[in-house]
């Protein structure tokens, strides 16, 4: 048997009471019981006068509602828990209000998952007065009428009549409650206060609590004193909730309208001829574009065929966006429009001046190129390569050079780059292509002509993707670059107009076809006289007015410059030199900030440490009395000259031989090779009865072992480390030398030699040798440079040993050498 046909059933048992008591009185003729099953209520009680549908799942409760539905009087009881989240499973009588509604079903729907949906009409008031043991929740009840009102009292009807007017209000509010109403009103009367407090207490949204408050109020003024309460609440919170809803309403409603509006008043401009769409817009621009632009025949070709080509496709197309970047790039590139240049000298010059101290050979190099411009009608066909050790202004050249001509200046470093499509371009076939950074600096300084500074040449790299290096042969050479391709905008572009500055630490890395095309000029480092007046004239002055400081605040004295960079900053530039004035002017406007300086601030030898802490460099020498076997070399790197150290000593083994340490190159190994070749092949002549190292082996050593050193420049001081080991007398100690040697004793020309002549200056080295064939470099140097140094030009190792072995030196040490000799000699017999 079914569910269904359970319900259907005449007669279900219910458990027997444990105590029979008279039945109440019902006007409809059927008594309600004093005995009623209880079903609990989680969320809200029910009121007297309503009719609600209730879910009841399969289960205990479903079992309560088959067996009151086989009674007569078809009644159960409806009682609030007194906590809301209550397991209504697992509770019991206590855990319920005593007081709750009597409820007669009315229509049970089975539903087919299980259970049913009972609808019920709560009829009046009843209250718990003694739990039964049953094993579902049964208790006996005593029920509550309200008494009746034939004849209301004033004041109930002025209740009565406020309550009505405030659910008219929420009415207006709240539609939701029209259809409350509605069921109120065939079921009820209003001339019932008891009734009307109960419903106008069911409308509200107030709190469980709060309605089986009213619930439990007997006395009928006092409930609806009650109810009058909780309905004047509920009718605030909708006016509040019907002012948020408005103003919202109100929003969208505007939104929307303009939304309206403004697609009519588009299709009306539309119809019109007085607005355009997006792609008619972009067309337009890329039209107005042309106008302004002298576009080469070819290229005006691509972009009509590329412009036709936009026309035909959908905006919403994902092949129109790569189509419009295109035609959007190539319209950009400024086509026929150049920069006027100014071909002023005396301004140009003075620009220069402006910005740089010194460098005499790169100003007049520029001047040059002004000076031919004015006569041919413009810079071209020249690539510049400024060459120097960091920190000497390669880069600000470049600034200075633009300013000079009136021209555009756009500066990318390619230090570091690997891929040949940051020069070239990418291919239109790749997602995110774009041009190479020749196209793109053309766009940014939207002139044919500017000034584009390559910075860090010699640091490119080359990988899978291509060889950036390879790929500037074609942009620095004036032959080719008047028909630069780029990949991305397929079309010829005209480069032979743009001036291009190329810098680098240093020469060696660059490959040599690119060195072709480029024009060389040496940046040297500065000597302390230029460093100091540079710091003066342009370090100081703007590092100050950076900090927010004057000259009534702080100044430098000559001293303290000196100090600055013999302690602190010895590179060959001086950008060191400007990061250690920063550190001091930082010092002095905090002291300024914090009060504890108003005076003005003068720094000097004596309190340069308080600024700096205590100098970094004490000296360039490290022997103040050079020792046997020592001598001292000049060498270059990218960070300027500096001074180079050979030593050498002997000791005991089997084997003559030598040893060379000091991280030095393939090419300084060989040098030092052939240094001992040569000095074991001369030794007769240099070092008469003396012999070669014999049973000895001998250490050649350059300090600073941890930086990497190569050139074929430290042959002679090699020679000459070995000569002073052999003879037992060491060299004069302002000697410097610098050159490459042959097997035959020639000496060959090095480079670099304005950076090794500034080293040996600091290093007070005042005594130098340089081959003969850089006397031409010599004469080119300013007389400030050379004054005060003995300099000698040698062709062969016979003059440098003439140089560091004077005869009357030697003279000395014949005796010696003549007891040296018979010794060997009789060891010998």
């Amino acid at each position: 048997m079914d569910e269904k046909d359970e319900i259907d059933q005449d007669i279900i048992p219910i458990d027997k009471p444990q105590k029979e008591t008279k039945p109440a009185p019902v006007p409809g003729g059927v008594p309600y019981p004093n005995q009623l099953y209880l079903l609990p209520l989680n969320r809200r009680p029910f009121f007297p006068g309503m009719a609600a549908p209730i879910v009841i799942e399969p289960g205990a409760y479903y079992e309560v509602l088959k067996m009151v539905s086989k009674t007569d009087h078809k009644c159960l009881g409806l009682f609030l828990t007194k906590t809301e989240d209550a397991n209504i499973y697992k509770i019991g009588l206590e855990d319920l209000h005593k007081v709750g509604v009597v409820a007669r079903i009315l229509r049970i729907i089975p539903m087919e998952q299980g259970g049913a949906q009972v609808v019920l009409n709560m009829e009046k008031r009843a209250t718990i007065t003694k739990p039964l043991k049953n094993k579902h929740l049964l208790a006996e009840v005593s029920y509550h009428e309200d008494p009746s009102q034939e004849h209301l009292s004033r004041e109930l009807k002025a209740y009565s009549i406020s309550i009505i007017t405030t659910i008219k209000e929420l009415l207006k509010l709240n539609p939701l409650f029209k259809e409350e109403l509605q069921i109120f009103l065939g079921h009820s009367d209003f001339t019932e206060p008891g009734r009307l407090a109960d419903f106008a207490v069911a409308l509200t949204t107030a709190t469980r609590e709060d309605l089986q408050e009213v619930l439990e109020t007997f006395d009928i003024e006092k409930r609806i004193d009650k109810a009058l309460l909780l309905l004047k609440k509920e009718l605030d919170i909708s006016k509040l909730q019907s002012t948020i809803n408005q103003r919202i309403e109100a929003t969208i409603s505007k939104s929307q309208r303009e939304f309206f509006l403004r697609e009519q008043l588009k299709a009306i401009k539309k119809e019109l001829g007085m607005e355009k769409d997006d792609k008619t817009i972009d067309l337009q621009k890329f039209e107005e574009r042309l106008k302004k632009r002298h576009v080469p025949e070819e290229v005006k070709k691509v972009i009509r065929e590329e412009m036709d080509k936009l026309g035909a496709l959908d905006i919403q197309s994902a092949e129109y966006a790569v189509c419009r970047n295109y035609v959007d790039w190539l319209t950009i590139v400024p086509w026929g429009i150049n920069s006027k240049e100014t071909h002023d000298l005396k301004k140009a010059e003075k620009i220069l001046e402006e910005d740089h101290y010194g460098l005499k050979d790169i100003k007049e190099r520029i001047l040059e190129f002004i000076g031919v411009g004015k006569l041919t009608g413009g810079v071209k066909g020249s690539i510049i390569c400024l060459v120097g050790p960091p920190g000497v202004g390669k880069t600000s050249i470049g600034k200075s050079v633009a300013r000079a001509l009136n021209r555009k200046f756009y500066r990318f470093s390619v230090g570091g780059m690997r891929d040949e499509a940051e020069i070239k371009g990418h291919r239109r076939t790749y997602i995110g292509a774009m041009p190479g950074k020749m196209i793109q600096a053309l766009k940014y300084a939207q002139t044919m002509n500017p000034v584009i500074m390559l910075d860090e040449v010699d640091k490119m790299g080359a990988s899978y993707h291509g060889d950036p290096a390879s790929a500037l042969l074609e942009v620095l050479d004036p032959e080719q670059n008047k028909d630069f391709l780029d990949h991305y905008l397929d079309v010829r572009c005209d480069l032979s107009n743009v001036l291009f500055i190329v810098t680098a630490n240093i020469l060696d890395t660059i490959p040599e076809p690119l060195k072709d095309r480029m024009e060389m000029l040496r940046l040297s480092g500065y000597i302390q006289t230029e460093k100091i007046e540079i710091a003066k004239k342009y370090l100081v002055p703007r590092n100050r007015e950076l900090m927010g400081l004057k000259a009534s605040n702080v100044v430098f004295t000559d001293g303290a410059l000196a100090q600055i960079i013999n302690g602190y900053a010895r590179e060959a530039g001086v950008r060191s030199l400007e990061n250690n004035i920063k550190k001091i002017l930082r010092k002095v406007a905090v002291k300024i900030v914090r009060g504890k300086q108003t005076e003005k601030v003068t720094i000097n030898e004596k309190n340069l440490s308080t600024y700096l802490g205590k100098p970094v460099f004490t000296s360039d020498r490290y022997y103040e009395v050079t020792p046997v076997g020592v001598t001292t070399g000049l060498a270059w790197t990218s960070m300027g000259g500096a001074t180079l150290y050979v030593e050498t000593v002997r000791y005991p083994a089997e084997k003559t031989e030598m040893k060379l340490t000091g991280q030095a190159g393939d090419v300084m190994k060989e040098s030092a090779q052939i240094a001992w070749t040569y000095a074991q092949s001369n030794a007769g002549r240099y070092a008469p009865g003396i012999p070669f190292f014999e049973k000895s082996q001998v250490h050649m050593h350059i300090p600073e072992g941890a930086t990497p050193k190569d050139g074929p420049s430290a042959g002679i001081t090699m020679v000459t480390s070995l000569l002073s080991l052999l003879l037992n007398y060491p060299v004069r100690q302002d000697l410097g030398m610098t050159g490459e040697l042959t097997l035959t004793g020639r000496i060959l020309p090095i480079g670099g030699l304005k950076e090794k002549l500034i080293a040996a200056r600091r290093s007070k080295v005042n005594v130098l040798i340089f081959p003969k064939e850089n006397l031409r470099d010599y004469d080119e140097l300013p007389e400030y440079l050379k004054k005060g140094l003995e300099v000698h030009f040698v062709e062969t190792y016979d003059e440098v040993y003439k140089i560091a072995f004077p005869k009357e030196k030697l003279h000395e040490l014949s005796p010696l050498v003549t007891k040296k000799a018979h010794k060997t000699r009789a060891a010998r017999k």
